[in-house]
């Protein structure tokens, strides 16, 4: 029995959409790892294409069939420029896009004891293709920050507490992931451990007592340090601290290209 093909129909408004598609895919994938090679995580997957406005609709069912026929769960930027063709040729359409959220997980030692426990950053991976490819990162990553004012200013202590520094970036090439959280955690006032003995402890609060920042500061130094990756052509870092003594966040932005 042949049934009617309403996505094909025409449009009524005709007016072109610029993304049409699938979001919320949960789905297994597979990342490269600097240490281990590779880590399996779980991806938070959204594919879109464009639709001309002469089609009352796209099939969102082909969407789900291309993320679930594929032998090769691996994350690269190779294999997302060969899902994203593959994407355009079976919608016909002229521009597709895939959105990638995922957790990525670190071993990390803490400071004194040498204990070792996960911790997780949140990474997003967005990448269009339409004439040309194009792909970027998104890093989150939490750090500790004191503030200088408040320990120049008071007899002891000062206020310190967790600050999420967010870094985007287009590479030429693959950048390690791990290389761009060295990059924030080296310059915070002292980085973010999964698990701390009191030896530990003690360690963090006077590391960071010693190398107070503002938000000002983590940004400046972290662009820095971006600026000397030569196969990364754009950036933008956002650092927001939530501030202990205020009802409010701190912020700070730094966005280049070098093209």
């Amino acid at each position: 029995m042949k049934l009617p093909d309403i996505q094909n129909s025409i449009s009524e408004k005709n007016i072109p959409i610029n993304k049409v598609g699938v979001k919320g895919i949960k789905f297994p994938i597979k990342i490269y790892d600097k240490i281990k090679g590779f880590q399996h995580s779980i991806g938070n997957i959204a594919i879109y294409v464009d639709l001309p406005a002469h089609f009352k609709g796209t099939h969102m069912s082909r969407f789900i069939e291309i993320i679930n026929n594929k032998n090769n769960e691996e994350i690269s930027v190779e294999n997302i420029k060969k899902t994203l063709f593959e994407i355009k040729n079976k919608l016909n359409a002229t521009k597709s896009h895939i959105e990638i959220e995922f957790p990525y997980f670190i071993n990390k030692e803490s400071p004194v004891s040498k204990i070792k426990a996960l911790l997780n950053y949140d990474v997003k991976l967005i990448a269009n293709l339409g004439e040309n490819f194009d792909y970027l990162m998104i890093v989150n990553i939490p750090v500790h920050l004191l503030c200088p004012c408040s320990k120049i200013i008071s007899d002891f202590s000062a206020h310190n507490q967790r600050a999420i520094v967010t870094v985007t970036y287009k590479a030429y090439k693959v950048i390690w992931i791990e290389d761009i959280i060295d990059i924030v955690e080296s310059s915070a006032s002292c980085e973010i451990y999964p698990l701390l003995k009191r030896i530990d402890e003690k360690y963090v609060t006077e590391k960071a007592y010693k190398n107070p920042k503002f938000v000002e500061d983590i940004a400046r130094e972290v662009s820095y340090k971006m600026d000397n990756i030569q196969d990364i052509y754009y950036y933008k870092v956002e650092v927001v601290s939530m501030e202990s003594i205020h009802n409010h966040d701190a912020y700070a932005c730094i966005e280049k290209s070098k093209m």
